[in-house]
């Protein structure tokens, strides 16, 4: 039985913290603590102590010139499952770390700067373009950041949510009437109209405009490169705009004298794979796919100067997307929308036809938040009939109705 004075003792709550700091730092617990200067110590023990830290923080620089000078630089990402399935080191440039989120982010800055340059926009000006996805996003962060006006002209089929976005970040938004391109109220031809009856204003003209591709000759393609140490075998990405297609190609056809082979990526429903895979016969365009800002009924100014440069072309079905929608977030832990995922499966593909010991590297062009309703919907999957294509043991991530 404890007496009151045991009791006391034994429920009285103790502190051990500092009597284990003490004795842990310490050589007894009387020894109070001694206040030196930090000494400095060399590179090569900072690299000793933490040689990733140092080279993470090398890389990520600060941004002086804010949002535009963080574009660019992402890392590329080996996808482990993939790579040891193959025999191939296949990697992806992780074009989602993006400060926009995605691999338009570049393009976005490159058209504007060249209207800079050009003096077709001056201060207070205004940038249009008829645009349904990611560039709109990217432009609307280079024009607040650069203190323009955007306005973006876009089918009125696009989700509530894209225009939501797009004005949240600044941008006005026309959603239109959505008709053929060859139709003189196609969303193109407005935003075209818009900026030329505008002083001060400028239609960035993002499918035809090769200021596009060259971001990709000046930033992409040498990132890439330099990335790899030159110990690149394949390039693979779908076309959309072609800005990264050919921006990537033709540097890497003239850094490695050729050597680098490039293959573009294309879905249903686009004439680009017949196109490359005929010698350059044009077919009518037919059908359609669930990938966004990929594929194309026509050759674009950024794909034409270097389309001879491709060294053949890669059909990607749906099915095979959404298998590496699925696949990707299981095995490796990245969450991707389909046109990423169906450039990693075009990337797969191609190394299956080179053969172990390539390395092969592609486009991760953006992430699955914008297309999460879809992509994990049970409901749009059994509609679209891609159901049976995801993995049965990964349908427990189609959390959506």
């Amino acid at each position: 039985m404890f007496t009151r004075t045991a009791l006391r003792a034994a429920t009285r709550p103790v502190n051990r913290i500092p009597t284990l700091t003490l004795r842990a730092n310490y050589a007894t617990p009387s020894v109070k603590p001694t206040h030196t200067t930090p000494q400095p110590i060399s590179a090569d023990d900072a690299h000793k102590m933490n040689p990733r830290g140092l080279e993470i923080s090398s890389a990520q620089r600060i941004a002086e010139n804010g949002f535009i000078s963080a574009i660019g630089n992402t890392p590329l990402i080996r996808l482990k499952k993939l790579s040891e399935e193959t025999g191939c080191e296949i990697l992806g440039k992780a074009e989602f770390q993006n400060p926009g989120g995605s691999v338009k982010d570049r393009a976005a800055y490159y058209v504007v700067k060249d209207a800079e340059e050009r003096g077709l926009l001056k201060p207070g000006g205004t940038v249009v373009e008829g645009t349904a996805g990611n560039t709109g996003i990217g432009l609307a962060h280079v024009c607040r950041s650069k203190g323009y006006k955007l306005v973006i002209f876009m089918p009125n089929t696009q989700s509530q949510g894209k225009i939501d976005l797009l004005r949240l970040l600044g941008a006005e938004v026309y959603p239109v009437p959505a008709v053929a391109y060859d139709n003189p109220e196609n969303y193109n031809h407005q935003a075209t109209r818009y900026a030329e009856e505008r002083e001060n204003c400028v239609w960035t003209n993002q499918f035809d405009n090769v200021a596009n591709r060259q971001a990709h000759i000046e930033t992409t393609g040498p990132e890439i490169w330099a990335q790899t140490q030159g110990k690149i075998d394949a390039f693979t990405c779908a076309s959309g705009t072609a800005g990264t297609i050919a921006g990537v190609t033709r540097y890497l056809k003239d850094v490695s004298g050729g050597k680098v082979k490039c293959y573009v990526a294309d879905p249903p429903g686009s004439v680009i794979y017949t196109y490359v895979s005929s010698g350059g016969k044009m077919t009518e365009r037919k059908g359609s796919s669930i990938t966004e800002g990929i594929g194309q009924g026509r050759i674009t100014s950024n794909l034409q100067p270097d389309i001879d440069l491709l060294d053949g072309a890669l059909h990607v079905p749906d099915a095979s997307s959404i298998e590496m929608v699925y696949r990707c977030l299981d095995e490796e832990g990245l969450y991707l929308g389909a046109s990423s995922c169906l450039n990693v499966a075009a990337a797969r593909d191609l190394a299956v036809k080179l053969g172990p010991g390539n390395t092969v590297v592609t486009i991760l062009c953006d992430g699955a938040y914008r297309y999460a309703d879809r992509l994990f919907s049970k409901k749009w999957l059994h509609e679209k009939g891609l159901w049976e294509a995801v993995p049965e043991g990964l349908r427990r991530y189609a959390v959506l109705d």
